[in-house]
């Protein structure tokens, strides 16, 4: 037996003949050693999926609006009304699933919301620059 493998022991009742008989199985198991890769901080990336620091963008200004959403106590359907959507709609960002609002419309819902956005562009010492949300 590997040091990784462990026996499992199993009672197995069986009725043969009107009679109970009591049998122990013993089984191997192999445990899974689990591979972990360190991700770049943007998991749309990692995924290798198109437009990934736009997915990433919209994901983080999901997250700041569902927590506005659900902090406030409003029905989904006020709360459509207030961001000028359907109800589904709203049921969509309170599941986190941004589908196919830019991210200007999300940036819209904020400031619906009485949100301040704030975007700020700066010169990076990188090759290429990064885009990211940070709350307040």
């Amino acid at each position: 037996m590997h040091a990784r493998d462990a026996e499992t022991r199993q009672v197995v009742v069986v009725i043969e003949k009107g009679r109970i008989k009591m049998r122990t199985k013993t089984q191997k198991r192999r445990n899974r050693v689990a591979r972990v890769t360190e991700g770049s901080g943007n998991v749309f990336a990692d995924l290798g999926l198109p437009n990934a620091e736009q997915e990433l963008l919209k994901a983080q200004l999901t997250l700041q609006i569902y927590t506005i959403l659900k902090d406030s106590g409003m029905t989904q359907v006020e709360i459509a009304k207030i961001l000028g959507v359907q109800q589904p709609q709203v049921s969509l960002l309170m599941r986190n699933r941004a589908g196919n609002f830019s991210v200007g419309r999300l940036m819209e819902f904020l400031t619906a919301m009485r949100q301040d956005v704030e975007i700020t562009v700066r010169p990076t010492r990188k090759e290429h620059g990064a885009l990211s949300v940070v709350s307040a």
